[in-house]
């Protein structure tokens, strides 16, 4: 029985500390701080006053009561509103307008006084004027959302916000879902020649000898394990000797375009943005070709790793808009690996590369971008793409690779056209 008693008072207990932390809740989530201000100084200036005989003070708390009172009518009621949050496009590009629109219905029996309306776009705040409604009209505010910057911005949900005038109460509400706007780097169109600047789509011929392809090479003897349909049966008659087709390897083109995310390669940001535009140049020039290209970037070793983190994150190729997608994130770091070290992971983990570019900012030597190109194979066409605002444009041959100087994107066409002719 004892124990019944104390379940049922636990039970009880916690049933009533629930009921208290909601209210709490909902009390804090419409009561100001000003508002509670107020609420404390009710029944200090009246006990005070009424203890004291101060009059001033018994006035003081009555007429905190009556705003507090006038301030809990304004809570009352719900605007019969429905509305709709649209962006026409979820992806701009840095620099070009975008927009929204809020579309507002008064879905009640009777005509609506006019509001404001609160939508959040990243940081901001923006504030709609919606005029007074009839019962079932519509109407429509766009407004402007900033692309400044790559990256992604939040914009919503819609929220209407009921406030008394002094401010002590104000109670918000929520009546679309968020959504986001992806700003897209800034990118130019490169010629789709100046992406192959060794080997083109379908493959082409190389020193390394095959069995079986599609580049005649020469003729040999048969040995045990060769593919009969290969024999040449002309040559076989006048020889007496079963001869076979030799053939040379012939190889798709593969292109990698790696960007370094270490302040290490970096000057200042605008050499990172840059950077960041000239990897999507290249990389929706080469997807919209067809090519089989891989975009990696450095990977970033965490806060508190007890070891650097040796590798890269590829991002996605399968669609120029995913590979913009995952570029419009990307953040430099000082934990980020270095283009030296991030260029061995590629050359390493990366089989059948074709042509390398290596992106990076005026702060990488040109000492290191010859450690970067000695990582790949002789036969591996590399080229470092300098991302330098400061520095004059052009193009120089280094032990192994093309060093391209770039200081403005536009830039980057006539570099590639150059060192394709040179090539």
């Amino acid at each position: 029985m004892l124990a019944d008693s104390v379940v049922g008072i636990v039970r009880a207990s916690r049933a009533v500390a629930g009921a208290v932390a909601g209210i709490a809740r909902r009390l804090g989530s419409v009561i100001t701080p000003l508002g509670w201000i107020v609420l404390a100084l009710i029944p200090a200036a009246l006990l005070v006053g009424y203890r004291l005989g101060w009059i001033e003070l018994v006035a003081a708390g009555w007429a905190s009561v009556a705003l507090a009172a006038l301030a809990a009518v304004f809570l009352i009621g719900r605007v019969p509103y429905r509305m709709n949050l649209v962006l026409p496009h979820r992806r701009a590009v840095v620099g070009e307008p975008a927009r929204g629109a809020v579309t507002v219905q008064n879905a009640g029996a009777r005509r609506v006084l006019g509001s404001v309306l609160e939508v959040p776009v990243g940081e901001a705040i923006v504030e709609l004027a919606v005029p007074s409604l009839r019962r079932g009209t519509t109407r429509t505010e766009d407004f402007a959302i900033p692309t400044r910057r790559r990256g992604i911005v939040k914009v919503g949900p819609v929220r209407t916000v009921r406030a008394d005038p002094l401010g002590l109460v104000r109670r918000e509400l929520s009546w679309t879902d968020g959504l986001e706007l992806v700003v897209h780097p800034r990118t130019v169109s490169v010629p789709s020649t100046s992406t192959g600047l060794i080997r083109d789509l379908e493959g082409a011929p190389t020193r390394d000898l095959t069995a079986s392809d599609v580049a005649f090479h020469a003729l040999r003897e048969y040995q045990s394990g060769d593919d009969r349909r290969y024999i040449h049966w002309r040559s076989t008659a006048k020889t007496g000797t079963y001869m076979v087709r030799q053939f040379e390897q012939t190889r798709r083109s593969h292109l990698v375009v790696a960007l370094s995310l270490a302040t290490h390669d970096f000057a200042d940001e605008r050499e990172f943005e840059l950077a960041v535009s000239v990897a999507g140049s290249l990389g929706v020039r080469a997807i919209r070709d067809g090519r089989t290209v891989s975009v990696v970037v450095s990977a970033i070793t965490p806060e508190f790793a007890k070891r650097r983190v040796y590798s890269v994150r590829p991002l996605a190729t399968h669609l120029p808009d995913r590979l913009l997608d995952d570029l419009a994130v990307v953040e430099a770091s000082v934990n980020a690996l270095p283009l030296r070290d991030a260029t061995r992971v590629v050359a390493e983990g990366t089989p059948g590369i074709s042509v390398a570019f290596l992106v990076c900012g005026s702060r990488t030597t040109a000492q290191e971008l010859r450690l970067c190109a000695a990582e790949f194979p002789p036969d591996v066409e590399v080229v470092a793409v300098v991302c330098d605002p400061e520095a004059v444009p052009g193009m120089r041959r280094l032990a192994g690779l093309n060093v391209l100087t770039i200081g403005y994107l536009e830039e980057l066409r006539l570099a590639l056209a150059r060192a394709a002719a040179v090539a």
